[in-house]
This record gives structure tokens, C-alpha cells and sequence, in this order.
């Protein structure tokens, strides 16, 4: 009998069964709305009278250490950086503009929390998706500044990981984003 098993599955079986650590020290991962992270360690450590076994993280963008349960990684959004076979299907995703629907007049607060709920889900195709809406969306109407800032959001993330996956620089991918949506994206007012 032959078991397919997604990469989430078997790291959760790897986790559960055989208590094996998923991620190695040093190794790149990506945790939900924040980012790239190194593995800096595992540690353990007593937290309310619990022992447990934790990912020293540190995020790449901001220098910011989060301490990642290794029983609930997976739980969270804890992933290794995407390859770059998918690196490449981002940017085919961001270029296939036939799935927008265009600016419907949808409440911004509605979209904001559908978008933030995207974002946090640690999906990269998530993650596009709000780029791409927002970029488009802005073409029509202003952005609110929340969504501004989740278009700035969506777009560290996607340029920090992919440049991880693509081994290049984030201000290439940047770059190469913003060519893709030049005819949509307001040239930037000079000072």
C-alpha cells in the first residue's frame, strides 16, 4: 500500500509519533504575518509549570525572537520557505489577472478583515492574493490606510520570501512586482 502524504502531514506525524524536531537549527522558515525566520535553536523550557520543547525564531524583517512550540509549529503556520518551483507559481498567480472581479463596493472593513485573516493563515498563495486584490482595487478607488498597510504588509511578505526561495535580492522581486503592475500602481509623486 503506497501513503501520499502532504508536507504538513508528515511533519505532523513526525511531530505526534516520533517526536522528531521538523526544523533544524539555522534553517529559514516562515512564520503567519511575520515572515522569513532563522531556527536559532531548540530549547527547553518551563512555562507555567510545563516542560516543553520550543523554535528559538528570529524574524529576518525585524530582528523580532518568537519562541514556536514544537508540538503546535505546524498548528501555527510554521513552514519552511517555499521552493522555487513555487516561488515561480507566485508570480504566474500575481500575472493571471482573470480571477479579480474588480472594486464591487464592498465595505473596507469587511475586505480589511478577510484580508488580515489571509495574511495570517501563512498560505503564500493567501498572501498574493491580497496583494494582487489591493493593487487592483487601488487602480479604482484610494486605499484606506489599513488597507495601505496591509498592501505593504502582503508585499514585504512576498518579496522577503521569494527572494529566499529565488535566491535573490527582495528589491529585485520588489521591482519586478511593480512591473507587473505598473499599468495599475499610481507613479509615485516626486519630492
Amino acid at each position: 500500500m503506497i501513503f501520499a502524504l502532504r508536507l504538513s502531514e508528515m511533519q505532523d506525524v513526525m511531530q505526534d509519533v516520533m517526536g522528531i524536531n521538523v526544523f533544524s537549527v539555522d534553517e529559514l522558515v516562515v512564520y503567519p504575518a511575520q515572515g522569513v525566520g532563522r531556527v536559532e535553536s531548540v530549547e527547553n523550557q518551563e512555562i507555567g509549570g510545563v516542560k516543553a520543547d520550543f523554535y528559538i525564531v528570529r524574524i529576518l524583517s525585524n530582528n523580532v525572537t518568537l519562541m514556536v512550540p514544537v508540538k503546535n509549529a505546524v498548528n501555527v503556520g510554521l513552514r519552511p520557505v517555499c521552493s522555487h518551483g513555487k516561488g515561480e507559481s507566485i508570480f504566474d498567480f500575481l500575472e493571471d489577472r482573470s480571477d479579480f472581479t474588480g472594486y464591487s463596493g464592498q465595505n473596507w472593513n469587511r475586505r480589511y478583515r478577510e484580508y488580515s485573516e489571509k495574511l495570517k493563515s501563512g498560505d503564500l498563495t493567501d498572501v498574493a492574493y491580497v496583494l494582487k486584490e489591493l493593487l487592483l482595487i487601488g487602480k479604482d478607488k484610494e486605499l484606506s490606510f489599513g488597507e495601505r498597510r496591509l498592501l505593504e504588509q502582503a508585499m514585504g511578505l512576498i518579496t522577503m520570501e521569494l527572494a529566499y526561495a529565488l535566491d535573490t535580492d527582495q528589491k529585485k522581486i520588489r521591482n519586478k512586482v511593480e512591473e507587473m503592475f505598473a499599468d495599475v500602481m499610481k507613479p509615485k509623486e516626486e519630492k
